[in-house]
């Protein structure tokens, strides 16, 4: 109990770091999926050390310094959220880190590490500002990194083995790079910052689902701590039993055009087998060219949280979605709508909600 208020644990959780402090493994009935991998407790010491030299690393970039100084972040939210710099190396932090062979294989297994068709390793992300992301009990299980430079593919000459193989690698130029599914992350289980979220409020009033790492953290710094991010995928149905198990009330901000409306929906799919009663749902659009980074600087949080305000409801968004090139006001475009709605009405639990 004390882990659970004080930490801010789940139960389950609780239990795991108790029992791993005394040495002790916890069962699960049916040897249930929460069952921790062999090396686990490696696989976490091994990500808490690149967190680290990445955050070491950004103290002696001064291009990556000055990417977060243009975005307006303060040495209190960079610490807040652990940034840090990927050097532009191949070998930054397999020289740093990868000491043995045993090491090798825990930075490959926790995606640090990859390999070309040379069969070398070397480091996933490279010349990037990077940002932990960490699971409900602040341990970093993966990261995101953002690119500094959008290279044009001609650059200077190539030196290591494993360079040409990375030249290959079609995510080496991504503006945005995620790491890969390991026994320790899965993203469509995850949220970034809400480790962050739950650390700010003991008792959560709403969580602000948002699309990108830097719309979260532009929020917290100007007073909106509720925020978290899908990881550059849409939003799944573990997202939402997480969200809701937070929190009764959430708001989804997309941007307001075609693919926002689109995001909105998957969403809208994802939630509704959780809408028990008690929990709400919102939609908030934003304007053409807008971001919660860009917005919340120009309107502070006054002008975002009176947007909230005026958030849609679950219920008006998915109407207005299945109405969309039906004419309700005839009898036979309101029994086209009802044929729309009932499959997926289906799928709310039983209750007033439904």
């Amino acid at each position: 109990k004390f882990l659970m208020e004080y930490d801010r644990m789940e139960f389950p959780d609780a239990v795991e770091e108790l029992s791993s402090r005394v040495g002790l493994k916890v069962p699960y009935e049916g040897g249930g999926k929460r069952a921790p991998v062999e090396d686990s407790a490696d696989l976490y010491t091994v990500l808490d050390a690149c967190a680290k030299f990445y955050q070491r690393e950004l103290g002696k970039s001064e291009k990556a310094r000055a990417y977060f100084d243009a975005r307006g972040l303060d040495a209190q939210t960079i610490e807040r959220f652990g940034l840090g710099y990927a050097p532009d190396a191949w070998d930054g932090v397999k020289s740093a880190l990868g000491t043995n062979p045993q090491r090798i294989a825990l930075l490959e297994k926790s995606g640090m590490l990859t390999r070309g068709e040379r069969g070398t390793p070397y480091d996933r992300f490279r010349d990037r500002v990077m940002f932990p992301i960490q699971d409900r009990r602040g341990r970093t299980i993966a990261f995101g990194g953002r690119i500094l430079v959008e290279k044009s593919g001609e650059g200077s000459p190539v030196l290591d083995p494993g360079a040409q193989d990375a030249r290959k690698n079609k995510d080496s130029g991504a503006k945005y790079l995620n790491s890969p599914e390991t026994p320790l992350f899965h993203k469509g289980q995850q949220l970034f910052a809400l480790w962050q979220v739950r650390q700010t409020h003991s008792k959560i009033p709403r969580l602000i689902v948002v699309e990108g790492y830097m719309d979260v953290i532009a929020l917290f710094q100007n007073g909106v701590t509720q925020a978290v991010a899908t990881l550059g995928t849409a939003t799944t149905r573990d997202h939402a039993e997480l969200l809701f198990r937070n929190c009764a009330d959430v708001y989804f901000c997309f941007d307001g055009d075609r693919a926002g409306r689109g995001a909105a929906w998957k969403a809208v799919e994802s939630v509704l087998p959780r809408m028990r009663d008690g929990r709400q749902a919102f939609f908030l659009f934003l304007p053409d060219g807008e971001d919660p980074d860009s917005l919340i600087r120009k309107e502070g949080q006054a002008g975002f949280e009176d947007r909230l305000k005026n958030a849609t409801p679950l219920s008006d968004f998915f109407f207005a979605h299945l109405s969309i090139d039906v004419n309700l006001s005839s009898l036979d475009g309101k029994a086209r709508l009802a044929e729309h709605a009932r499959p997926l009405l289906t799928q709310i639990p039983d209750g007033a909600f439904r």
